[in-house]
């Protein structure tokens, strides 16, 4: 399968993350932060070295992932200031994206409602009444957008986040009719907060051509607490499914890019270290 790692989890500085992606033979790039800016931001002439050093070192780059529409809520509409502010942002790594050959580019979305839908009397007592209904709406003219560009746009399944499982991602995408543009970016970790079994649940939602990049890290979530762990890779509560996910995408034949996102530290702030501890363990369940 198509391996690589979330650039700036190594480093921001993006000739020491490839010369560490050389060492484990990982191919493809996904950028986020390159030095202290965030895809989006970058100058023209910027953008002209960051491409030629990745084309010079042979690492495609399979994912531009701006935090595009993160921080929004269902106050929010489309054309006002923030949406506006965001559609900027997307445009520019848009244009970006052309640039480095980027065939992906990622949005969020807004904040999270807990409870969006219900029956037997949470219809009335406890549903965030038109949450959704207002959500959906935000997504368009990033999907209009996209067609117009010809690229694919991922939204992610992020933590506190209205997408926050596969589910709700395949839902927006029905929803907004873009099957062909909008894909998931499947974060099984970031899923556990809502408590989505990864495998078979939560595959079982995006297997049929709705998965378009994927995000590995391990943690363990301990929701009455509002706690966040990050584990080792393996040691988490995806541990034991893991092997199976990748079996699936094996079998289904994925052809998308499976990206290790180097969010753990061995206690020290040290990712890159971190990295190093995991890569075996992602590299063996993966390849």
């Amino acid at each position: 399968m198509k391996l690589g790692v979330i650039c700036d989890g190594i480093s921001r500085d993006l000739e020491h993350a490839i010369n560490v992606m050389d060492e484990f033979d990982l191919e493809y790039a996904e950028l986020q932060f390159v030095g202290e800016k965030e895809v989006g931001d970058h100058t023209a002439q910027e953008i002209k070295e960051i491409d030629t050093l990745l084309r010079d070192r042979g690492k495609p780059v399979s994912c531009l992932s701006r935090h595009v529409f993160a921080g929004m809520t269902t106050a929010n509409e489309p054309g006002d200031a923030l949406h506006t502010q965001h559609m900027d942002a997307l445009k520019r790594v848009m244009e970006m994206a052309h640039i480095v050959g980027s065939p992906l580019v990622r949005i969020m979305t807004n904040k999270k409602e807990q409870i969006l839908w219900g029956e037997g009397g949470a219809e009335k007592w406890n549903v965030a009444h038109g949450a959704w209904d207002k959500t959906v709406p935000l997504y368009a003219p990033a999907v209009e957008l996209a067609k117009a560009e010809g690229l694919t746009l991922v939204v992610e399944t992020g933590n506190g986040t209205m997408v926050n499982s596969n589910y709700t991602a395949r839902k927006l995408i029905d929803d907004l009719d873009a099957k062909d543009t909008l894909k998931v970016l499947w974060d099984s970790a970031n899923n556990c907060w809502c408590h989505e079994l990864a495998y078979p649940d939560g595959y079982n939602e995006v297997r049929d051509g709705y998965l378009g990049h994927v995000h590995i890290k391990d943690v363990q979530v301990d929701t009455p607490r509002a706690t966040l762990t990050v584990k080792k890779m393996g040691e988490g509560q995806l541990a034991d499914l893991f092997e199976p996910i990748a079996d699936a995408l094996r079998e289904d034949n994925y052809d998308g890019v499976i990206s290790f996102e180097s969010v753990y530290h061995p206690g020290d702030d040290d990712f890159e270290a971190g990295f190093r501890q995991c890569i075996g363990r992602f590299k063996e369940l993966f390849s």
